[in-house]
């Protein structure tokens, strides 16, 4: 009897084994699926450069004086070509970036993740490109990433223009953005992977609702602003490495504010639920009083798509600081 009870236990974790297996196989079928889906109905729109660590997409429009344009957290350079591009176009010389492992770009790592190095990867491929001394326009994350580089290349910067930028580090994760806070490298990949992408698709409109909130989220945005490219694992991957490495890196980027040079403006929309306007409108203003602050009313996080013309306006009022006539 013993050995019969022993045989059916062995048989029963066996087939819970198999079932786990076969779940897992599935889930990954799946994002594989779901990665091609996207990437066919939104293929690269840009060209691509190489840089010493790692190829880049962009897109470039216009002619005149140089805007860099770097995107936020799990997102892609369609938040800029969405609408903010066709603004500026006529009067700049206006540069896109997927930022590294984000949209089109190579594939990220802890180590190429880092601000300093996101920074100096953008600089190599703005260079090889031809551009000098550009205005940075920073939203989100790529606010971070844009005070970077004033801070390491104070000379080849104009000015900065920081959209609802993340300027300090934050006591909590935003609900619409916790899957993505994982800590372990092997974990996130096996997550990237599996889990991630099917969860992606299935809270996706609840995400990003409180992403956009409490503006409406466009009804082109998967396409046009290029959400669909979230339902790739390189896209979570990227994503969660960028938040996990933030953690690390802000503490310290904070403490050298006091060094930057260059014209800086902050906007942020008055009702953003993503980044508490204050905290980091202040814990700039405190070491340059000096800045060009808007707040636009009735706004949310996600300024580029849901307010262009006046997020157009206050570059403008910034490269007029950068290139004072």
């Amino acid at each position: 009897m013993l050995i019969v009870g022993w045989g059916v236990l062995v048989g029963a974790l066996l087939c819970g084994s198999l079932l786990v297996v076969a779940c897992l196989l599935g889930l990954r079928r799946m994002t594989r699926a779901l990665a091609r889906d996207a990437e066919a109905r939104l293929p690269p729109r840009g060209a691509f450069i190489d840089t010493s660590r790692g190829r880049l997409h962009y897109v470039e429009a216009g002619s005149g004086p140089p805007l860099v344009l770097i995107h936020g957290l799990g997102g892609q350079l369609q938040h800029f070509t969405y609408a903010l591009i066709e603004a500026l176009r006529d009067d700049y010389r206006v540069i896109a970036f997927d930022r590294p492992g984000s949209g089109y770009s190579d594939a990220t790592d802890n180590a190429r993740a880092r601000l300093p190095c996101q920074a100096h990867v953008l600089h190599e491929a703005w260079r090889a490109l031809g551009v000098e001394r550009p205005l940075v326009v920073g939203h989100s994350m790529g606010g971070a990433v844009a005070l970077t580089l004033a801070l390491d290349y104070p000379e080849e910067i104009a000015g900065l223009a920081l959209l609802a930028p993340l300027v300090a580090p934050v006591s909590d994760v935003p609900p619409a953005m916790r899957l993505l806070a994982i800590r372990s490298p092997r974990w996130r990949r096996w997550m990237a992977e599996t889990l991630a992408i099917p969860l992606t698709r299935m809270t996706s409109r609840q995400a990003l609702a409180q992403v956009f909130a409490p503006e409406a989220v466009p009804s082109d945005y998967a396409l046009r602003g290029g959400g669909i490219l979230a339902l790739r694992p390189q896209a979570f991957h990227a994503a969660s490495t960028d938040l996990a490495m933030l953690e690390h890196e802000l503490p310290r980027q904070v403490t050298r504010y006091a060094t930057l040079g260059v014209p800086l403006g902050v906007m942020f929309g008055a009702h953003d639920r993503i980044l508490e306007p204050a905290l980091h409108i202040e814990t700039l203003q405190r070491q340059r009083p000096d800045m060009l602050v808007h707040v636009e009313r009735e706004a949310g996080h996600m300024l580029p798509i849901t307010r262009p013309k006046e997020t157009a306006a206050f570059i403008r009022r910034m490269a007029a600081r950068a290139w004072p006539a």
